[in-house]
């Protein structure tokens, strides 16, 4: 197998003039955008004036109506741009090519057709058996943005919904200080001649970088916890100032958490569940009114005392700390989300367009390659398949049997 595997990928690496034949043929596609139904999800994939990209570069587009509302798109903005509003969702289902920002539910995978495209969110430790079953019966090719590389080698959509969460999370936790919500009544910062806010930051990977970015440009002390040295000195670097940085010391994160007034919990796991860092009984030894906000909630949490939350009733009480457990915090600013995320998805489908089909797409970028979880319905991604002890098919395999 691994020989074969060799020889799939000598065959992926042939002189570009070799691939010329089978890469130029454009084609148009049928684009179908459907209304989301996940609780709580704000964002939409594309923006008007993408849609109007994608038309004049000669392919149809079909929205579901108020698919945009979230983000505060209308549909008379999208129709303007030459896109078919339909208000039944099996018509949307209809295209050759879905593009979503939630994994679709088992009766969204059922209005779809054999062979479409997908492209939507799709975390391995969120996605059950029957979901799966069901796109592969489909015969489904389907990508995850958690897999998407850019030619830079990175994870490109987690990266801009980090930022965005990064920054955000800081001026969540200024609303959550103030007195309008029953806060301390501190400002985030402080002003000459009043001591600094402190706030602690576990994890320094892009959501930590954009915390602590944000929470300095305010004036707080920020001090910032990872396991990893090598990701402390980017975050130094990165971020330009002289940040307190410790790798994680019980000791000396218990002190520093306890004498704080705000924590922001970012530390992430590869795959799995996030570490659990903080124990209740630190917790319970805050100050009254301190602030947590646990960014990793959707792995699972990284303080004792975490319990999700959602944008309704985003904080709860727990040893008088308040307590911020909402996992998809990007969609507090779906507009913003929207126009990270259009950026990444429109050359994308353009590129499709372009070069004839996904098929050679997956052929020519490696990025997009490490991205697809299911080839024509065989299971390609090994988190995925080592979830449900399955064993995956080689992508390099089913493309150059295919092409």
């Amino acid at each position: 197998m691994s020989e074969l595997s060799k020889l799939a990928r000598q065959a992926l690496l042939q002189p570009q003039e070799a691939m010329l034949e089978t890469g130029k043929k454009k084609n148009s596609l049928y684009i179908g955008i459907p209304k989301e139904i996940s609780f709580q999800e704000n964002r939409v994939p594309l923006t008007p004036l993408s849609v109007a990209l994608l038309i004049e570069n000669g392919h149809d587009v079909v929205l579901e109506s108020g698919a945009g509302e979230g983000a505060n798109f209308l549909d008379h903005h999208y129709s303007e741009q030459g896109a078919r509003i339909v208000r039944d969702k099996e018509e949307v289902y209809k295209a050759d090519i879905i593009i979503k920002i939630a994994p679709p539910t088992l009766e969204e995978v059922d209005m779809m057709r054999s062979g479409q495209v997908l492209l939507s969110s799709q975390q391995p430790s969120l996605m059950s058996i029957d979901h799966l079953h069901a796109l592969m019966k489909k015969k489904v090719t389907a990508l995850s943005y958690e897999y998407l590389r850019d030619e830079g080698n990175t994870l490109t959509v987690v990266r801009a919904m980090s930022e965005i969460v990064g920054a955000t999370s800081v001026l969540i936790a200024a609303e959550y200080l103030s007195n309008v919500f029953d806060g301390k009544g501190l400002m985030l910062g402080g002003i000459t001649g009043v001591p600094p806010t402190e706030m602690v930051i576990l994890g320094a990977g892009t959501v930590g970088e954009f915390a602590a970015r944000t929470a300095i440009a305010l004036g707080a002390q920020v001090k910032v916890f990872d396991s990893s040295v090598y990701r402390l000195r980017r975050l130094q670097n990165n971020v330009g100032s002289r940040v307190f940085t410790s790798v994680i010391q019980p000791i000396v994160l218990r002190k520093a958490v306890i004498g704080c007034d705000v924590v922001i919990g970012a530390t992430r796991a590869t795959n799995g569940r996030s570490p659990c860092i903080i124990s209740e009984e630190t917790v319970s030894k805050m100050k009254p009114n301190s602030v947590l906000i646990d960014i990793s909630i959707d792995q699972g949490g990284c303080f004792e005392t975490s319990e999700i939350t959602n944008h309704e009733t985003p904080v709860f009480r727990k040893y008088d700390v308040i307590h911020y457990c909402v996992p998809n915090i990007a969609s507090r600013v779906a507009r913003t989300a929207t126009y990270a995320l259009t950026n990444i998805f429109t050359p994308i489908l353009l590129d499709i367009g372009e070069m004839g089909g996904i098929m050679n797409l997956i052929w020519a970028k490696p990025g997009i390659r490490n991205a697809i979880y299911l080839y024509q319905g065989h299971l390609t991604n090994k988190d995925i398949a080592n979830k449900f002890n399955l064993t995956p098919k080689d992508l390099d395999l089913l493309v150059v049997s295919n092409h």
